[in-house]
């Protein structure tokens, strides 16, 4: 009897993932050609999960095409042999090519703002690598561990992405939580050390300290990424990032004691350095809710590699309640900009078999 294809298995049982979106700081440093130069400063990011999820669903289809529908951005078939891995939805297929997904249909839907610097695409394709990977062990395959799962979604990332790549994006849709993540690199055979700096009991306590908005506008990271990388690869503003590097140490050694208001201090002055980088790394909105946040006594920090999307804030509780006033009055005249209802999630990457 001939052997079963992904699309007959899928037939019965459906495949769903799920995985939170992030807030960061000390991002570009998850990207080699700032860690390696670097390493000699043990250079780490932070970032927290936020349960804005994004969710795959695998099911079956038509035999000979792989049909992807991304939820309010854009939807494709294609015979995988003739997929473009350039296209809207080409790191998708770029996965489904990897996993062999012939005659499977790909449903993938956000709870964040599409483009808003969360790293959503990142982590729609580390829930598109579990749900295909669970999928194949239906076929007889061995199951894919946790960590392996980032890393595979990271490498595929990295090859048709065409900019060099971070790894802090996967990760967090990975293990959820927080934590910060030191660059040990490839060489080492462990890429990061992890330190998770709150449990999943404690991280409702955290809620009250933070702050996430959209800015309303959309974001391009490959814009301001690609600006930082050409810089520091000619040798311009490393004194910069090696400040950058101290300023994300102060803000986890500050974070893991709890002391939210010197956390913002040093969280004010990374987005600063990132402003003499790069000016337009905060948009006419981001910068009016970064001057906000110092009025508060919070920090502010873009998300991502900014340029737009999502501006996050922390603080001592007190001083989060009056900022939220104040952002909520500057975002009112902002066409689409919002504060976002989102809390920490503790739990990161979950995968499930569906009914048919």
């Amino acid at each position: 009897m001939a052997a079963k294809t992904l699309s007959q298995v899928l037939a019965n049982h459906p495949v769903e993932a799920s995985a939170p979106c992030r807030i960061d700081v000390g991002g570009t440093l998850d990207i080699s050609t700032f860690y390696y130069p670097l390493r000699h400063l043990n250079p780490c990011t932070f970032n927290i999960a936020l349960d804005l999820r994004t969710r795959v669903r695998l099911k079956a289809h038509r035999p000979g095409l792989t049909r992807i529908h991304a939820a309010n951005l854009a939807e494709a078939e294609f015979p995988l042999a003739e997929a473009p891995l350039d296209h809207p939805l080409g790191l998708m297929f770029a996965v489904a090519v990897f996993f062999r997904a012939d005659g499977v249909c790909i449903e993938i839907a956000s709870d964040s703002p599409p483009c808003s610097a969360l790293g959503g695409s990142s982590t729609a394709a580390v829930a598109l690598v579990a749900a295909l990977a669970k999928a194949r062990t239906l076929l007889g395959e061995p199951p894919m561990a946790p960590r392996h799962l980032a890393i595979l979604a990271h490498t595929i990332e990295a090859s048709v992405a065409g900019v060099p790549c971070g790894l802090q994006d996967q990760l967090a849709a990975v293990y959820g939580g927080v934590n910060a993540w030191y660059w040990t690199g490839a060489d080492t055979g462990t890429w990061y050390r992890r330190q998770r700096l709150m449990n999943v009991r404690d991280i409702r306590r955290l809620q009250p300290h933070l702050l996430v908005a959209y800015c309303g506008r959309p974001h391009q990271s490959a814009d301001i990424n690609g600006q930082w990388v050409r810089q520091f690869v000619k040798g311009q503003g490393r004194a910069l990032w090696t400040r950058i590097v101290d300023c994300t140490h102060g803000f986890v050694r500050c974070f893991a004691r709890r002391d939210f208001s010197e956390a913002a201090g040093w969280m004010n002055r990374e987005t600063d350095l990132r402003r003499q980088l790069t000016p337009d790394v905060l948009d006419a909105t981001g910068a009016d809710l970064a001057a906000s946040a110092l009025d508060h006594r919070c920090g502010a920090r873009f998300a991502g590699a900014g340029g737009g999307g999502c501006v996050w804030a922390i603080g001592e509780a007190a001083d989060i309640d009056g900022l939220r006033l104040s952002w909520g009055q500057i975002m009112a005249s902002r066409d689409q900009a919002r504060l976002l209802d989102a809390d920490v999630d503790g739990w990161g990457l979950r995968i499930h078999e569906m009914a048919a």
